[in-house]
């Protein structure tokens, strides 16, 4: 029951926080208002009584703003999900391994050398670039059967983490005073500049990542009993790889382009979600994206409404979270033979 359940009740309670997210923050917005001024702009009621600075709150700022956030939480938990699949490892979360930093690395750079040349797709292209160079490069390293499993993904994610995290350093020691105010952006994580232009942006590169990462259930399935009985049984392992890489760095490059970094949502929100309907990865794929939107949709809202007027970076709040579950995560796996 809990199964069949369990994607109807997580889109409804998305649903839910996304209605709320439209009201709530330094200005208040009642929910009958808010649906008044989405009436309002979609042409099917008059304004009335309503104000045109809540008609233009509701519709400029937070709409677009919980749309984005959204998809950004999705992306990254659908991501998370995928890659914990792919290594076989319950903790290949992309903040974590450094598929996030590869893509910061690529944005920042982007920003920093001045880089033009697709005009507004410039940076969302060299995010996707610098997340794909590092999720292939931690797969070459710490592929499993190669090393001691969980210690060598986090050691080599740690490393090229570490290695992007000093080119970022970089790059930010050499920028200057208008480029540190957006490299602040994406170190942090934020989604208070977003407008429709973001979502129009986004939206084709969510709906292809999230699309193919959802057919890749069956595949993820079968490299769960090892890549040699995968091959046994009919799956193109290095086809499947190379979806799974490829897509999984679209949608994590995306999600740092227009919201900067953003850890821990792809390392906690699979595990809950295998908490609830266990490892199969034709539940865990769809509601891992639903929870995960929903996760940042709510974060969103906390950090512009606990400080107002000023505004508590979104990766601070994610962080907060995943922190101690990771250490949970870690503490809770016990040594080998232990009873």
């Amino acid at each position: 029951m809990v199964r069949q359940l369990a994607v109807p009740v997580a889109l409804f309670a998305l649903l839910a926080g996304i209605l709320l997210s439209f009201g709530v923050g330094p200005l208040k917005v009642a929910p009958a208002d808010v649906l008044h001024a989405i009436g309002v702009q979609l042409g099917l009621a008059a304004p009335g009584d309503l104000s045109t600075r809540d008609i233009s709150v509701v519709w400029n700022l937070r709409i677009p703003r919980a749309l984005l956030g959204a998809m950004v939480g999705a992306s990254l938990a659908l991501a998370g999900a995928s890659l914990q699949g792919l290594f076989g490892n319950p903790l290949a979360d992309p903040g974590i391994v450094g598929v996030t930093q590869g893509a910061s690395l690529g944005a920042v750079a982007a920003i920093v050398l001045g880089a033009s040349a697709l005009g507004y797709w410039t940076i969302p292209v060299a995010a996707f670039l610098g997340g794909a160079l590092a999720t292939t490069l931690i797969y070459l390293l710490a592929r499993p059967g190669r090393g001691e499993g969980t210690a060598t993904l986090l050691l080599v994610g740690i490393a090229i983490g570490a290695a992007c995290s000093a080119a970022i350093g970089l790059l930010t020691y050499v920028a200057d005073s208008a480029e540190l105010q957006s490299l602040v952006f994406w170190q942090m994580g934020s989604l208070a500049r977003v407008g429709w232009t973001d979502v129009a942006a986004a939206a084709p590169v969510f709906a292809v990542g999230v699309g193919a990462l959802l057919t890749m259930a069956t595949p993820l399935d079968m490299l769960a009993l090892g890549e040699r009985q995968a091959r046994h049984i009919g799956l193109d392992v290095r086809s499947a790889r190379l979806r799974l890489i490829t897509f999984s760095a679209l949608l994590v490059g995306s999600a740092v382009a227009f919201a900067g970094s953003i850890g821990f949502v792809g390392l906690v929100v699979p595990h809950v979600v295998r908490l609830i309907v266990g490892p199969g990865h034709r539940l865990l794929l769809p509601l891992s994206a639903l929870l995960g939107a929903l996760l940042v949709v709510l974060a969103d809202t906390a950090a512009r409404t606990l400080d107002p007027p000023s505004e508590i970076p979104l990766g601070l709040f994610t962080a907060a979270i995943g922190a101690p579950f990771f250490l949970w995560l870690v503490l809770r796996r016990k040594p080998r033979g232990a009873p």
